[in-house]
């Protein structure tokens, strides 16, 4: 485990840093998953890899949107809401590929995440997210509509069919940025 975590920790923080949109949360999500991982093999003798991990971590990830979404569904029973002075949002006209992320819904965010950061098709999309094929493409579908619209054309070539062959601008995919 401890060869795995150091051998596979930048990119599993790269991983969580995607779904969860700051480094903190990132580095949170990796170390649950870890330790998840890690109770796991011991209690049945399986031997743990990189991808088992990344599971652990959508997994986990999924899990605490649906507390959060939970709590803040019951907050105002319990607290005065916020008071917002102003209205927030970027100023800057660019906007960057971990904002657009972090503005699509947890769903619509993994779902692109697992697309385009660890190229799977739309059967292992669903698979990994135990929804149907169906609900990936959608979810893919207004996933990469809502940041062509923050960020510009994303995809160079698309099939008519979101889970056919792609080619991206990665460095536009994963880092906001064209590449010369």
């Amino acid at each position: 485990m401890v060869t795995l975590a150091r051998e596979h920790g930048r990119s599993l923080t790269g991983y969580a840093y995607l779904l969860a949109g700051n480094t903190r949360d990132a580095e949170d999500l990796v170390q649950d998953a870890l330790v998840k991982s890690y109770v796991r093999a011991r209690s049945r003798e399986i031997t743990i890899d990189e991808g088992y991990v990344r599971r652990a971590i959508l997994t986990l990830y999924i899990d605490g949107y649906r507390r959060r979404r939970r709590w803040e569904s019951l907050r105002h029973l319990l607290a005065r809401p916020e008071r917002l002075d102003g209205p927030e949002g970027p100023t800057a006209q660019r906007v960057d590929v971990e904002s657009a992320l972090q503005s699509l819904p947890p769903r619509q965010r993994a779902c692109v995440v697992l697309r385009f950061y660890d190229d799977l098709t739309i059967p292992e999309i669903a698979g990994r997210l135990g929804i149907a094929d169906g609900s990936v493409k959608r979810y893919l579908s207004l996933g990469v509509h809502r940041m062509e619209a923050l960020l510009g054309p994303v995809l160079t070539t698309a099939t008519a069919d979101v889970g056919g062959p792609v080619e991206t601008h990665e460095s536009v995919l994963l880092h906001g940025e064209e590449s010369a």
